[in-house]
């Protein structure tokens, strides 16, 4: 398997997990202070990262990396799942999964403005197609939506897609769990105090789902997939891999169905397969048509800095 191959492998396996974040996240919400839930998801998650960090021995990071490791935080680790938390007291899981499909057309830009990736002119066709598609399918799939929901939400998608752009070529350097570790690490004073300022009067109304899907988002949502996400856009480039997201506001509406009871059409099968088709469009026209001459071999995807 060639270093490509296996980042779209890794992106994949990454998207996957991130789908059952906003359900779980809706769960987690009607027993817990969506404040709460985010700062406590990150707590838990930069404990486990400072763990990992400190038991496998990695070295400080740079000083030129802490500005970088400083906007992952702000956008994955807090302004994400605060946005979407919040979002959810207004919008169902299944409205708030349809935003989704905005995040791989987001992150590719900033993939550019970032990364200095080029793709080609037909990747932006499949990339815009996919993205109208999965927004077609929120109109008919989520109906009438809160505005204010909507509004948190396309906040959560900004600050979201700049963080995977910035760590995923933060990444080709330090390595995938290596950068979210640290950026959870780097927010942990401030998310554990506020945490601690914020502790709920009362534990006795959080159910047992409520405690699942706040383990859920602490391990598998800020930790876990973070590790095959930032790999897979490292190796296999920002723009393209991150076309795989379009995948995942279907995976996450399956999840809903199965765990909220939502309603979720049959239509999504036949758009499911046109989106499948848009994001191998994609990636057949993510990487340029001949390499720029004076890239910086520090930041290809393909570098050997990047580590498992």
């Amino acid at each position: 398997m060639d270093r490509t191959t296996e980042g779209w492998v890794s992106g994949f396996l990454g998207v996957l997990i991130f789908s059952g974040s906003l359900p779980a996240t809706r769960i987690a919400v009607l027993d817990i202070d969506p404040l709460f839930l985010t700062l406590a998801r990150a707590t838990i998650a930069g404990l486990l990262g400072a763990a990992l960090l400190i038991g496998l021995r990695q070295k400080r990071p740079a000083r030129g990396d802490l500005l970088p490791l400083a906007i992952v935080s702000l956008g994955v680790v807090v302004g994400f799942p605060l946005l979407t938390a919040l979002a959810l007291q207004h919008i169902t899981s299944a409205q708030s999964i349809c935003f989704v499909g905005l995040l791989p057309l987001a992150t590719a830009l900033f993939g550019i403005l970032r990364g200095g990736e080029r793709p080609r002119a037909g990747f932006w066709i499949f990339s815009g197609l996919g993205g109208a598609l999965v927004a077609g399918f929120a109109l008919l799939q989520g109906g009438s939506a809160s505005s204010t929901g909507s509004l948190l939400m396309i906040a959560a998608i900004v600050a979201c897609s700049l963080g995977y752009a910035e760590g995923a070529k933060l990444s080709r350097r330090l390595g995938g769990w290596q950068v979210i570790s640290w950026a959870l690490v780097l927010s942990l004073p401030l998310t554990g105090g506020l945490m601690l300022v914020s502790l709920p009067a009362s534990w006795s109304g959080i159910g047992l789902p409520a405690w699942l899907s706040l383990a859920y988002v602490s391990l598998f949502s800020m930790l876990i997939g973070f590790v095959f996400w930032y790999r897979g856009l490292a190796l296999g480039g920002i723009a393209g891999v991150s076309q795989l997201q379009l995948l995942q506001p279907f995976f996450g509406l399956m999840l809903a169905a199965a765990l909220l009871h939502e309603t979720v059409g049959w239509g999504m099968v036949a758009v499911n397969v046109a989106v499948i088709a848009c994001v191998a469009g994609a990636k057949h026209f993510a990487k340029p048509a001949a390499a720029p001459e004076n890239g910086n071999a520090r930041d290809e995807p393909g570098h050997d800095a990047v580590k498992a």
